[in-house]
């Protein structure tokens, strides 16, 4: 069996999650425009210059869901995936995601983004596997705050080698493996297994990856 590992924001999906989930609460009137959108916006350029503080990141990320109740959340996830994220998904995604489901490899999305987000995200796409950072709950509600290690630069390695041992697995017992990916935050995680791919690359991936013969590929 091998092991095929995806990124989500910009790989699989044309455009970001976690962008869009905060673009979609300020078009709501969840969130004051004037501020947080130039806040989302902030962020948004820190991560692909690489020098985003993912704790700063989160405090902004999560704490809507504190704050309101997780059948009001629900209810706007489900508008946010019809609006918003199905749009972002072109067919090459779900192909190379079905190629990879049939022949029968062990799939996985591999995010930074936060499992509220995105776990509706990878089971639109069929994947049955998700490791992403992970938001606190009480008593069912959300706290605002991350579980554990956020999934995020050398994070992803933590946590997916966590999620393989609990399925009693490690990177080791796999003969192949991919990660596909377009960031340059990812380099961590696709020096890990033997087949990294990047993924519509931002430029320093992109020199990364034709610098190490990587193969460079398109899904939009």
């Amino acid at each position: 069996m091998d092991l095929v590992l995806f990124d989500l924001d910009n790989t699989l999906l044309n455009g970001d999650s976690d962008f869009a989930w905060a673009q979609f609460l300020i078009g709501k009137g969840v969130l004051d425009r004037e501020v947080q959108e130039a806040k989302n916006l902030a962020f948004y350029e820190q991560y692909k210059a690489g020098t985003l503080d993912i704790f700063e990141f989160l405090d902004f990320q999560l704490a809507p869901l504190a704050r309101h109740s997780r059948t009001q959340l629900d209810a706007w996830h489900e508008e946010y995936l019809a609006t918003m994220v199905r749009p972002m998904i072109t067919d090459k995604a779900r192909h190379l995601v079905d190629e990879q489901l049939a022949r029968g490899a062990l799939v996985a999305v591999v995010t930074a983004t936060n499992a509220f987000v995105t776990g509706p995200i990878a089971r639109e796409f069929g994947i049955p596997h998700l490791v992403a950072t992970i938001p606190a709950q009480e008593g069912g509600a959300f706290t605002g705050k991350p579980r554990g290690m956020p999934a995020f630069k050398a994070g992803k390695i933590e946590r997916t080698e966590a999620w393989l041992e609990s399925l009693g697995l490690h990177f080791g017992g796999f003969a192949r493996s991919w990660f596909y990916s377009d960031s340059h935050n990812d380099l961590p995680l696709m020096t890990r297994v033997t087949n990294p791919v990047a993924v519509d690359p931002d430029e320093t991936l992109r020199a990364h990856a034709e610098g190490a013969h990587w193969p460079v590929i398109s899904l939009r």
